[in-house]
């Protein structure tokens, strides 16, 4: 099963301060095993800083700045969360503009904690079904959203496929999920 993603490459797109650090590599090593190429991209070039809920963890080179991106170079989206990532992502217009392209162009996308944030930022939420922490609950619900407390959420809309999980104890299902859901997609085109 190490080429269901043949290559494909996958954008993880975060702020360069704030991810939860295992929503991102978990993830990460999920696609690179299926066969696929993570590459992290985010606002500003050099590192990101990731963190283990409210502590610095390691620091991650960004392969891409979000406002030289485009959709058609990429095949996969992956919104890692932790609070302070999403909330920063949702206020660069790039990082929203980049994010609405990748639906847009009926790419997957893989959305996990608060990562949410920057899909109901970008107008996307409206008639979808999603999962997320908690708290975004409400956000989800007046963007007009569909919230369901989950482990994994998969809401199919026209070429879409968005998959949602609640948090970091989701990512096994999460992270088979994305992997399933984007090959499906690939093989299907």
């Amino acid at each position: 099963m190490a080429n269901e993603l043949d290559g494909r490459k996958a954008a993880f797109l975060i702020a360069n301060e704030g991810v939860e650090q295992v929503e991102l590599t978990t993830p990460w090593a999920a696609v690179l095993a299926a066969g696929g190429t993570p590459l992290l991209l985010a606002p500003e070039v050099g590192n990101a800083q990731a963190f283990n809920h409210l502590d610095k963890a390691d620091t991650f080179p960004v392969d891409q700045v979000v406002g030289a991106a485009y959709a058609d170079d990429y095949d996969l989206l992956v919104l890692p969360g932790g609070v302070a990532s999403p909330d920063q992502l949702r206020l660069v217009p790039e990082a929203v503009q980049f994010v609405r392209a990748m639906f847009e162009a009926g790419k997957p996308a893989a959305v996990i904690c608060h990562g949410p944030w920057t899909v109901v930022e970008a107008g996307l939420v409206r008639g979808r079904t999603l999962t997320s922490w908690p708290s975004l609950r409400t956000d989800i619900r007046n963007a007009g959203g569909t919230w369901v407390d989950s482990e994994v959420q998969v809401c199919r809309s026209g070429p879409n496929v968005l998959i949602t999980s609640r948090n970091h104890g989701d990512l096994p299902a999460f992270c088979r999920t994305l992997v399933e859901e984007a090959a499906r997609q690939y093989q299907s085109a």
